[in-house]
């Protein structure tokens, strides 16, 4: 079993990277529609810290996570490590 590995997403939170079904932009209706939702079933974790959300985290588990920092700002970590 390999260790785990984490993307920081802002302000010394961090998420399971093997767990990220997808990072995207909350700009849309469909996107703040199901970040709503998830307020509503308790399954979303604003790691904001009072900022504007920039990004939002859909996990495998099913929680929704907002962060500050913009999608833009992940991309080189998600990228496979199977190569180092």
């Amino acid at each position: 079993m390999s260790d785990m590995e984490f993307i920081h997403i802002g302000y010394g939170s961090m998420v399971s990277r093997e767990r990220v079904v997808a990072i995207v932009s909350p700009d849309s209706a469909p996107i703040r529609r199901m970040t709503q939702e998830s307020r509503e079933r308790g399954m979303l974790i604003d790691a904001t810290y009072g900022r504007k959300t920039a990004s939002i985290f859909i996990m495998d588990s099913d929680h929704v996570i907002l962060s500050a920092l913009p999608p833009e700002k992940f991309g080189g970590q998600l990228r496979d490590k199977e190569d180092a």
